[in-house]
């Protein structure tokens, strides 16, 4: 009796574990260990500010690339430097192990992944092993591109890979970091797809951070990004209340910095004119992180955190808050211009 009791109960968790598996709109798979050694040629889409630098350093890290870009210039650069050119993201496929876009919004990277001559549009039958979007864009779209790379086989099948697969990695540190590749990647999908494409990303970054599945470092990278806008707001607020009350930025610097206040954008992005050397304040507020990309990063936020209910009252009101220094023209300066800019805040040499 024993004996029946154990077998009906193994039937049952097979049973539920099938159906558990089944139910999940990505696959699992049994862990396997792939390889990043057919991970020669690699296709770069998007060589604006971000992705140009990345690119910059795949080269110098000794990798095989295939670009393309909408700007024809930059082709030409790219072109008169021996690197090979693709007029479609389609022909960058063909010539690839491994693809990277870093593009400016969601419709760019659905465009260049399902519109005409697009990545995807080789049919069931795709050359490359790995897709990995760099871009800022929405979790969902993340995790719709991602089902649709699974869905896809391979011309020719290499170690393990059996099916294309997709990562979200985009980054933080900014067109500074992606310089110096110190980027940090936030990565989301398959973690031993993960681990076999960590070299790869740091060949262009410092780190590389699992978030989990597909869409997660889509997530992580929307909340950083809350984050940081949130904190430059504070942190403009009691600056621009500071001066107006007869203290200067610099002395509040000092406290903040030494006390519980202390942030990034306090000890590192500090936003009034004059009280750091090198950052974006320092220089009429040019060469940073522009504010209409916060704009639609909070947007971004914004969206997501109606879709699931979620309260976030301080999303919505620096969402308003960026959207209004960009209607009032300062979309193209860096994001702590919101100091001067909404808050009214003056230099330390005023």
């Amino acid at each position: 009796m024993a004996m029946m009791k154990m077998k009906i109960y193994g039937y049952r968790l097979r049973a539920l574990l099938s159906t558990s598996l089944s139910s999940s709109p990505f696959h699992s798979v049994p862990s396997r260990t792939f390889s990043s050694s057919s991970f020669e040629n690699v296709g770069f889409i998007g060589l604006g500010n971000m992705g140009s630098r990345m690119a910059n350093n795949l080269l110098k890290a000794g990798y095989k690339m295939t670009v393309h870009d909408v700007n024809c210039n930059v082709m030409k650069k790219y072109s008169d430097m021996g690197v090979s050119t693709k007029q479609t993201p389609s022909e960058v496929a063909e010539a690839s192990d491994v693809v990277i876009t870093m593009l400016p919004s969601s419709s760019h990277v659905l465009n260049v992944y399902n519109g005409p001559d697009g990545l995807l549009q080789g049919g069931d039958l795709l050359t490359p092993q790995l897709f990995i979007d760099s871009s800022t864009i929405d979790p969902q779209t993340s995790r719709k591109l991602a089902v649709s790379v699974s869905n896809c086989i391979l011309k020719e099948k290499k170690d393990n890979w059996e099916n294309p697969v997709m990562l979200d990695a985009p980054v933080s540190g900014g067109v500074v970091a992606a310089e110096a590749g110190s980027l940090t990647f936030m990565v989301g999908g398959s973690e031993d797809v993960y681990l076999a494409a960590k070299s790869l990303l740091l060949s262009m970054g410092k780190n590389a951070i699992f978030c989990g599945g597909p869409g997660n470092g889509s997530v992580a990278k929307i909340c950083n990004n809350l984050a940081m806008a949130i904190s430059m707001l504070g942190l403009s607020e009691a600056l621009a209340l500071g001066q107006s009350l007869g203290i200067t930025a610099s002395t509040l610097t000092k406290i903040f910095n030494s006390s519980s206040a202390r942030c990034w954008s306090s000890d590192s992005y500090n936003p009034v004119p004059g009280v750091m050397q090198g950052v974006p304040s320092s220089r009429n507020y040019s060469g940073g992180f522009a504010s209409k990309l916060m704009a639609k990063d909070l947007n971004l936020a914004a969206a997501s955190a109606e879709e699931v209910g979620q309260r976030c009252p301080l999303t919505f009101l620096a969402q308003d808050i960026y959207t209004e220094i960009c209607n009032d023209g300062h979309e193209t300066e860096d994001f702590s211009c919101v100091f001067q800019h909404y808050y009214s805040g003056k230099g330390e040499r005023n």
